[in-house]
């Protein structure tokens, strides 16, 4: 048995963990701090199941289907969002990539309109600050996979004109100049131009998103990148091995770049079972897709996948274990929250919604941190990586 195969085996056997129940004083240091998620589909919920309209799709009400509405997100206390711009790998192949991508960045700013007492776009660490004490939440864009700029500098230079303040490099397939991490190696990380686009993020002060790719091309960015990396929705591979999470040597190379690794919340990724019995799924998934190219046989032939292969939930403890292992080997200054509500079909107990980051707060004070590092693992370690990438920008282009 490996070290992995230990730490994971000595979770999933411990004995059942008690619900967290919020206290005053939780509720008091959350309200306190930025609450900054590095990671929410919303928008591709928005597209798919609104048809792109919030006349279809109104988030001043409740959305029983959706992990995301404006009432539960008021619940949360949530001050700052990525929210992706995601856009699936099939567009490599059919074409409509930066379409598809223009679109969803039309559609958060389009939200930000929609709701202006609700969300605000922000574009810097200041106007997160500012936009966060006026009471709004400070909406920013993560692009969700490098196949979106079409191998193009300037397609990537436009995107951030627009607002993009991170890209995931890539989603579950490898691309033309970067490895996924779910997908084979077609070039042992980044080539050339992979060097090249992360160049230009770091002159842009666009952060560069290692969640999704390879350990291979993870290296290659942290030899690369003069500027803070973050993983906006990543876990810890020592706890849950699936290969979408870091290993402990990526966990001090994230460290030793002063990035910060958002901890994602999907079962799937956190639960030591639910990782064994997700660990092929982009390729199962993959597989399906080919074999029903039609939308609705698809999402057929996966809920069949899914029900013949049931996971464990787990519960929020689970989570906090993997914060608590990313504080461990990477340190206080490098970890934060990257839920992937609205990403994800299965999440912990106490962990199902925005509504819920107050327990995080509250488990995170049982563990025994103090307030100081609650606030930086809620928010400001994003924050502040956000605004280090801006320095970075600045000194490239003086």
């Amino acid at each position: 048995m490996t070290m992995t195969d230990k730490i994971a085996s000595d979770v999933s056997s411990a004995p059942p963990r008690p619900p967290v129940v919020l206290t005053e004083e939780a509720l008091r240091i959350h309200r306190q701090a930025l609450v900054f998620d590095g990671h929410n589909d919303l928008p591709w919920k928005v597209r798919t199941k609104g048809h792109s309209s919030f006349e279809t799709l109104d988030l001043a009400v409740e959305q029983p289907e959706l992990h995301t509405d404006i009432a539960r997100l008021k619940t949360g206390g949530l001050g700052a969002q990525f929210w992706s711009a995601f856009v699936p790998v099939s567009t490599i192949h059919e074409g409509g990539a930066t379409r598809h991508a223009l679109e969803q960045i039309d559609l958060i700013h389009r939200m930000a309109q929609r709701y202006p007492d609700t969300f605000e776009m922000a574009f810097t660490a200041d106007d997160v600050l500012r936009i966060h004490a006026s009471g709004k939440i400070a909406s920013l864009i993560g692009i969700e996979g490098g196949h979106t700029i079409e191998n193009s500098l300037g397609v990537l230079r436009m995107f951030h004109a627009l607002g993009v303040r991170y890209m995931t490099l890539t989603h579950v397939e490898s691309i033309d100049w970067a490895d996924a991490s779910t997908d084979e190696s077609r070039h042992g990380g980044l080539t050339e131009f992979g060097e090249e686009v992360i160049r230009e993020m770091n002159r842009l002060g666009m952060l560069v998103d290692l969640s999704h790719v390879s350990d291979g091309t993870a290296g290659d960015v942290l030899r690369v990148s003069r500027a803070p990396v973050i993983a906006s929705h990543s876990s810890a591979y020592a706890l849950a091995a699936h290969p979408r999470n870091l290993s402990d040597e990526l966990l001090r190379g994230i460290r030793d770049n002063n990035g910060v690794v958002m901890v994602n919340f999907y079962s799937g990724f956190v639960e030591p079972e639910a990782a064994q019995v997700m660990q092929h799924m982009f390729k199962t998934l993959k597989g399906l897709r080919s074999a029903n190219p039609d939308e609705r046989d698809f999402e057929e032939a996966v809920s069949l996948w899914r029900r013949d292969h049931p996971m464990p939930s787990g519960t929020i403890h689970m989570v906090v274990d993997h914060i608590d292992h990313v504080v461990k080997v990477a340190g206080i200054d490098h970890v934060g929250l990257g839920s992937d509500y609205d990403g994800v079909t299965t999440l912990p107990d106490q962990l199902e919604d925005v509504s819920t980051y107050p327990y995080i707060t509250q488990e995170l004070l049982n563990r025994g941190y103090a307030k100081a590092d609650i606030h930086k693992i809620l928010g400001s370690n994003a924050l502040r990586a956000l605004r280090d990438a801006e320095g970075i920008a600045k000194q490239l282009n003086d």
